[in-house]
């Protein structure tokens, strides 16, 4: 990924814990803010894991429907590659998970975001930047929660 936000976030819960809140893609429109629905295309045969996905994003300026590509590294790592969208051209990210121990979880966040409309390039990584934090505390709070 050329130009990309990246941020952290303790979690308390294990590795696996959280990758499984982060491969329950329909679940996401319950706390993740502006997916409105989730459509798993395709899974993996081997472990099930989503590996193709239709998601509808409804936040704020931004409307689209999108198609995302998944690749799973066990409960350490996942990253997606956008394959089709509107306004989208570019929504790459990855979620890498560090297991510190202690029962805790370290997340870090990687994303790339275009769109076909020009955007200068402080406004793209605000907009990202907000991404990434909401995405974050999103998922600690649905993870911690136990939902």
């Amino acid at each position: 990924m050329a130009d990309q936000t990246e941020s952290s976030i303790i979690i308390e819960a294990s590795p696996h814990q959280v990758m499984a809140v982060i491969a329950d893609l329909a679940a996401y429109p319950q706390w993740s803010d502006g997916i409105s629905s989730v459509t798993v295309l395709a899974v993996y045969e081997d472990d099930n894991r989503p590996a193709d996905a239709r998601f509808v994003l409804d936040s704020g300026a931004i409307k689209d429907t999108y198609e995302l590509e998944y690749d799973w590294d066990g409960d350490a790592r996942v990253s997606w590659t956008l394959t089709k969208g509107d306004m989208l051209t570019a929504l790459d990210g990855t979620y890498e998970l560090t297991d510190n121990g202690d029962g805790t979880t370290t997340v870090h966040y990687r994303l790339a975001v275009d769109v076909k409309i020009p955007m200068i390039g402080m406004i793209k990584r605000k907009a990202e930047k907000v991404i990434v934090d909401t995405a974050l505390k999103g998922l600690k709070k649905r993870v911690e929660s136990g939902a």
